[in-house]
């Protein structure tokens, strides 16, 4: 072995040593990020109120538009006030709470019958499918934020309102993936048999159907978290989601957007907040949808 090919096999080592280490229980360095920081994100909106002696919603006028502590601005005030003198960092902190406990209800008030129907539609086809599917299609042909404005205002701005609105954008989405892949597990030869000895269709959908559509159901839902988290703060930002002065990260943009040129620090960290949280799912669920396809590992 010559002098630079001993040298290349000792870099391709120190590279794969680098590599593994980087890789914390095997997974990415991205994806270890990206679970490090949600559970923090999760921990800290559970505790919000042990991490900060604030309310969330209690106005202070004699400290408002105080920037954040490293910046110039008073002790105590990590991420400075808003205009009406609430801390900043315990809105954030509240704000998480709302949006995470919302696309965990939207998930399951959205993703459950959507998967529910797609498994229907894929078992039994020919009318079934057919009716399900023109009801996917027309609630798919809708605009989505235009559609969450129109409900959200008759329905009314509250938080349970807002679960019914994004479950009712959800559910199609969640539909139709798993009704394709409901389509491939009924082509199995094993189906038709089980149907041939009589056992009946719940059962066989249960069995079956439900454990196959499980890995695409999981990689959807994860994705879909960072677009209801979206959704929400853009319709509370429109004013027809959560409504003030309950704290939620559109909420906080919202009330930040008219004070930009003086008061950046408002509308800017519930916006990163907004941008992390969708980052960290949508890298989840391309994770996932890597790790559980299995056409992908073929590859």
């Amino acid at each position: 072995m010559t002098l630079a090919n001993a040298a290349s096999a000792a870099e391709t080592r120190v590279r794969a040593r680098r590599s593994r280490a980087f890789h914390v229980f095997g997974l990415p360095p991205t994806v270890a990020l990206s679970v490090v920081v949600l559970l923090l994100l999760i921990c800290a909106a559970v505790a919000a109120p042990y991490l900060t002696p604030y309310d969330p919603t209690t106005t202070a006028l004699a400290d408002r538009m105080l920037p954040p502590s490293w910046a110039g601005g008073k002790p105590g005030h990590l991420l400075g006030t808003d205009g009406f003198g609430r801390d900043v960092f315990t809105r954030v902190l509240y704000g998480a709470r709302v949006s995470l406990s919302l696309a965990g209800l939207v998930i399951v008030f959205g993703g459950v019958p959507g998967a529910i129907i797609g498994i229907i539609a894929g078992y039994f086809g020919g009318v079934v499918d057919v009716v399900l599917m023109r009801a996917v299609d027309i609630f798919q042909s809708l605009p989505t934020i235009l559609v969450a404005i129109v409900l959200a205002v008759v329905l009314g701005p509250s938080f349970a309102n807002l679960v019914i609105v994004i479950s009712l954008l959800l559910w199609p989405n969640i539909a139709r993936q798993i009704r394709g892949d409901a389509l491939v597990v009924k082509g199995h030869d094993y189906l038709q048999y089980s149907e041939a000895i009589g056992i009946r269709p719940w059962r066989i959908m249960l069995r079956h159907f439900l454990p196959n559509v499980t890995p695409s159901l999981l990689v959807m839902t994860t994705l879909e978290v960072g677009a209801v988290i979206l959704t929400e703060s853009t319709l509370s930002f429109l004013g027809a989601g959560i409504p003030p002065p309950q704290p939620s990260w559109g909420v906080i943009v919202a009330d930040g957007a008219a004070l930009i040129a003086s008061g950046w620090w408002i509308a800017l960290f519930p916006g990163l907040a907004i941008v992390a949280s969708v980052m960290i799912f949508n890298t989840l669920g391309d994770w996932l949808r890597d790790h559980l396809d299995p056409r992908l590992k073929q590859r």
